[in-house]
Formats: structure tokens, sequence, C-alpha cells
């Protein structure tokens, strides 16, 4: 009797009651990403050709796939990308996964550059790009500069940037926030945004197994009380940014009243803006 022959249906159902015994969060989303990923057919096409066989090579992928995810394994660092707004980001293990609530700060963020002609953003702490890339993909006009410390984030960020075909207007600096922008740009530029390590130490030990244990501690940590980096932005930005210039970051939703407490002796309209589960999420202000 030959070997068996399994299907797109028959992988489905079997990774689908192996997560549920192991534990795995969303174990059909799990299954149809990972299902996905192997074959290269789309979500809804992993339904529409059930009776497709899976090649050797599928299966082999398939396999060492879900024993990453059964191991804890963030899903998007097991398929290697992550969607935000309206583009597909690649990521990496070492590479902080982007959020659905950083998808706020940008819809913010460019709500607040609307009426700006060809506007100049420097990122900080930029990670896999996805910031950077979603503001010029959405804002063709704009010229972005965004800034990362840790240099595989900038060779993924760098990636996504030719990837997306937005390298020609997005320019990924390897430093320590302000420290390498050119100084041409001081005083020019309308928006500083970011997503800063903002989780206070303490916390830290609180967060998943999938997060603590895979994503980088460096995108995480934001000291004793979450702002030590937030600060640094707060202070360092006046010089960057333009008169009427706007500085938009993200936080933690216990660090909101101290980081617009903070802003206030440097900017004005200051305000607090919640994300799509009601909690306290992205601050912005405008330089005076």
């Amino acid at each position: 009797m030959g070997a068996r022959v399994w299907t797109v249906k028959d992988a489905l159902d079997w990774t689908v009651a192996y997560f549920e015994r192991e534990g795995v969060d969303a174990p059909r989303r799990s299954a149809e990403w990972l299902l996905s990923a192997a074959t290269g057919l789309s979500r809804v096409e992993v339904y529409a050709f059930h009776e497709r066989p899976l090649s050797d090579d599928e299966r082999a992928t398939l396999r060492e796939s879900v024993k990453r995810r059964a191991a804890g394994e963030p899903l998007q660092y097991v398929t290697g990308e992550m969607p935000f707004r309206h583009i597909v980001v690649q990521v990496e293990p070492g590479v902080f996964i982007p959020r659905p609530e950083t998808e706020v700060l940008v819809d913010v963020a460019l709500d607040l550059i609307h009426d700006v002609d060809d506007p100049v953003v420097l990122e900080m702490c930029s990670g896999s790009g996805c910031i950077a890339c979603a503001i010029a993909t959405e804002r063709p006009s704009a010229r972005v500069v965004a800034t990362e410390i840790a240099p595989h984030s900038v060779a993924v960020a760098r990636a996504n940037t030719e990837r997306l075909g937005v390298a020609d207007r997005v320019s990924v600096l390897e430093c320590d926030l302000f420290s390498d922008v050119p100084t041409d740009l001081c005083g020019q530029v309308d928006l500083v945004i970011s997503n800063p390590p903002y989780i206070p130490s303490d916390d830290l030990p609180e967060l998943s197994i999938e997060v603590l244990g895979f994503e980088p501690h460096l995108a995480l940590d934001g000291g004793p009380d979450g702002l030590d980096v937030v600060r640094r932005i707060v202070e360092e930005a006046q010089a960057w940014l333009a008169d009427d210039g706007v500085l938009a970051m993200e936080i933690d939703e216990t660090c909101a009243k101290h980081a617009s407490e903070g802003m206030r002796e440097w900017y004005q309209e200051v305000r607090v803006m919640r994300d799509l589960s009601g909690r306290d999420r992205v601050v912005v202000g405008r330089k005076r």
C-alpha cells in the first residue's frame, strides 16, 4: 500500500486538533496561517482547495512550523510576516512584532499632518520599519528618516523598505534616537513619531511567554516607570521639529498621565488618545 496522501483539509484538521491539545492560543487561526505559508495558498484558498494534496516539501515545511508554534514561538516569527495597515512587513526573531494599537498611532499622526505639503517625518525606535513604511505608502509625498539602535532590526527594516517599494523615500539609520540624523533636518521636521520601549521594568515578568520569551527586551523595557526613552524623545525632539511641528508617541496606559504632563513644558495642545480597546495609548503635542 502506498504512503498516505495528505490533503489541505487533512493537514488543517490535524493541526487544529494538535494545537488544541497543546493549548496553543487561537489554534484554528494559527493552523490557517501556517498552512497558508507552507502551501502559498491564501487563507480563503485553504478552504476553497480542501482536496488539494500537499507535496512532500509542503508537509516538511508545515511540520517544522507546527513544531515551532507549539513550542510557544509567536506566529509572526514562524510565518515571517505581519499585516500592518495596508502593507505586510517581514519580521524575524529578534525584531519587535508590530501591534494593532500602533496602527492607531499612525492613523493619528497622518491626520495631524494631513494638510502639510511634502511632510518630513522622523521615526524613532523603528523596529521592523512598519511605521515608516506605512506613512510613506499612505503619504507618497512624505520623506521619512527612521532610526533604530539594533543592527538586526535595521537590516529587516531596510529590507522592508525595498520590498514595499519605498526605499527612495525612507532612510533607515542605525543609531541611538536622534544621534546620527542629518543635521540639515534640524528645525525642519513636521512630525516626530515613535513606538518606544514603554513597559515599566517591574511589569515585564507579567508578559506572556510568547512576548517575554521571544521578543527583544530592548524594545519592551521602558525603565522603572516606563518613560526612560519617552523622556529623551520629548526633550530631544524639540530641536528637530519645525515651528508647529508635532510629536506623537505610543505609550503604556499606566504612563499616559505622567507622559502628557511631562510634555506640557515644551508642547502645546497636548492630549492623550485611546486605542481600539479604549485604553490610553497615544500622546501627542505640538511644538510651542
